[in-house]
């Protein structure tokens, strides 16, 4: 049996679990972000329904853009816990198929598996995954690269919305991406259609007469080692055939760091409430850390004024720790190397942890 790769990317997954409990929204322009509020300042889009996107909605945009583009949308709060459960309710159904599941996140995973007939186990997982009152679309590939391009035409709304030229099958919610048909679907599309190159490697690109995926497949690799890098180079030269990763990461890493963030509804002016702010916010993160058995090894804070002008400074904790007035106080004193003579828009901070190995047996938890 040959070995698959599959993409399950969930479809308008944080709407899709609000339509879970509120069955009546079906259908409708849904936009869930912030606190509900489309007058809420400096609050964004994270997730839009299919019906909102049709009005140009999309994530990451400003509630009240939103609003003026769909002002008969219904906006919902973000509810991270819901939408956590939702996620591993689905992971789980993915488990019971094969234990090869690499996670990305709450709406989206590989899942590797050896069988003659992927599509057979497609139909399967979507049909587990509507069991949830859910839906996905699911790529069929031979390596991550395939099978990640596969759902893009797996989808039943395009990316663009524009579905003419794409292949035969797609938009049916599975699509098959591989090395055999790789040139027929992808060698007349721009480069930046491929998942990793972005416009502005495809803008330099397209400086060396590479404006298709077929021309990076006919590019000569070591021109594009000169302007790339000897590595990122004959990358992308590989992309451009559609070879890719098939490895299966069913465990991730332990995280290097971790970090909390707000971005305020007012600019803070004052030093003492920017300061309070920066106390909680570290104080948070170090209880975040302790609860996961990790240990701080140096603390950073952000700063982002008015001006969206943003700078990081850090510094080595005297010893690794977890003790929080400790990282507190460290995060106060890099806090003090900053002018601060505008108004702060967002502040951050960031712990860097010990490797895992350097933390166990301390007796932490």
């Amino acid at each position: 049996m040959a070995r698959w790769l599959l993409h399950v990317d969930l479809d308008q997954f944080q709407a899709a679990v609000e339509f879970r409990r509120h069955p009546e929204l079906r259908g409708q322009p849904v936009i869930v972000g912030g606190n509900g509020d489309p007058e809420e300042p400096r609050k964004v889009v994270t997730c839009a329904s299919y019906p909102a996107r049709a009005f140009g909605v999309r994530a990451g945009m400003a509630l009240r853009s939103a609003a003026r583009r769909c002002p008969d949308a219904v906006f919902l709060p973000l509810d991270v816990p819901c939408y956590e459960e939702a996620s591993e309710e689905v992971m789980a159904r993915l488990r019971s198929f094969t234990d090869q599941v690499e996670v990305w996140g709450w709406d989206e995973a590989f899942v590797a598996a050896d069988t003659d007939d992927p599509e057979q186990l497609a139909r399967a997982i979507r049909a587990a995954v509507a069991e949830l009152d859910l839906t996905c679309a699911i790529g069929i590939g031979d390596n991550k690269l395939t099978a990640k391009m596969a759902t893009g035409f797996a989808k039943s709304v395009g990316k663009s919305g524009d579905t003419r030229g794409d292949p035969p099958g797609a938009h049916s919610g599975m699509f098959r991406l591989t090395a055999a048909n790789w040139a027929e679907v992808m060698a007349h599309r721009p480069t930046d259609a491929l998942w990793g190159i972005g416009s502005r490697i495809a803008a330099r690109l397209a400086e060396l007469d590479v404006r298709t995926v077929g021309d990076l497949m006919a590019a000569d690799r070591s021109r594009l080692a000169a302007e790339f890098g000897p590595a990122n180079g004959p990358y992308l030269w590989v992309m451009g055939r559609g070879a890719g990763d098939t490895e299966v990461v069913t465990k991730p890493p332990p995280a290097v760091g971790r970090s909390r963030s707000e971005t305020f509804p007012r600019d803070l002016e004052d030093r003492a409430e920017i300061g309070a702010q920066v106390a909680r916010l570290a104080a948070e993160v170090a209880a975040e850390i302790t609860a996961a058995g990790r240990i701080a090894t140096r603390v950073a804070v952000t700063v982002r004024t008015s001006t969206f002008y943003t700078r990081s400074k850090q510094s080595k904790l005297p010893e690794p720790t977890t003790d929080i007035p400790t990282i507190v106080e460290a995060a106060l004193r890099v806090l003090d190397r900053f002018p601060l003579d505008r108004p702060v828009r967002l502040l951050g901070v960031r712990l860097e942890l010990a490797p895992v190995a350097e933390t166990s047996g301390t007796g932490d938890s």
